[in-house]
């Protein structure tokens, strides 16, 4: 397991991997799938947006709150909700490019603002956030008992964390994922959450509440192939998510079969 000092090199190349967006052929191949096949099944079952409404509610009202933006790139969906609404906003990324793009799109928002710092370093002060959104974000840190740390240190009393990241609990995804990783050119800060990893966020937070997605639902994928209507095809996905959305709020059984879980957290 890396160290403080050697997630901090690794970020260095992070951020010139995010600055410059330099893949070779099988991220991009995944990327394509990624980005492609399984957006398209999450936007005609409806995954994707019920998790984005999901994550306002969590919000709750921002008007009383020091928020982070933890790893938002350029934003995010909800960035300029954020910014706009919070007491305080900070949006942090490791890419200067990515940073001050979000930089100019905030900057009519007086509480709002953004910086180019790596998470862990000890350049970073602020603390005392109420929430630290991190979405897509987690699982990029190999030491999680370093992250844990980091984050209830940065937290204010009660704070609370909102997070989406991917799952490799799940025996054919982390059989795929084994193949593809001695390939990929982001497996460096590429780690999606194990049981292991699940376990240490909920003995380290109260998880007030946490979703799964495509569990069932990602074999829509192969349902693709029957000779049935394409309005066949999604009333099977709506109703496989259903199950995967409802079942993973308190099985863990279902969570680990999914391919992300999106968690609301509260520091203990």
């Amino acid at each position: 397991m890396k160290t403080k000092h050697a997630i901090l090199e690794t970020n260095i190349k992070q951020k010139e991997f995010y600055n410059h967006k330099k893949k070779n052929f099988a991220t991009s191949v995944w990327s394509k799938i990624r980005n492609g096949l399984l957006n398209r099944i999450k936007k005609n079952i409806g995954v994707q947006d019920q998790a984005y409404v999901l994550h306002k509610e969590w919000f709750g009202d921002l008007s009383s709150k020091k928020v982070l933006d933890l790893g938002c790139f350029s934003g995010n969906y909800w960035s300029m909700y954020l910014a706009e609404n919070a007491k305080e906003y900070l949006g942090i990324d490791l890419s200067d490019v990515a940073i001050s793009k979000l930089s100019e799109r905030i900057r009519y928002f007086p509480n709002a603002e953004a910086q180019a710092i790596d998470f862990l370093s000890d350049e970073f002060t602020a603390k005392d956030f109420d929430l630290i959104y991190a979405y897509g974000v987690l699982h990029h840190f190999e030491n999680t008992s370093i992250l844990i740390d980091k984050l209830n240190e940065k937290l204010a009393k009660d704070g609370e964390i909102i997070s989406y990241d991917p799952l490799e609990t799940s025996f054919p995804v982390k059989v795929l994922r084994t193949l593809y990783r001695p390939f990929q050119s982001d497996a460096a800060w590429e780690w999606p959450f194990t049981k292991k990893t699940f376990y240490l966020f909920q003995k380290s937070f109260n998880i007030v509440e946490r979703r799964g997605l495509l569990g069932k639902s990602k074999w829509v994928a192969l349902a693709n192939i029957l000779p049935i209507s394409s309005e066949k095809k999604n009333e099977i996905g709506r109703q496989w998510h259903k199950d995967d959305w409802d079942g993973s709020k308190i099985s863990d059984v279902v969570l680990f079969r999914c391919m992300h879980v999106t968690m609301l957290m509260k520091k203990k």
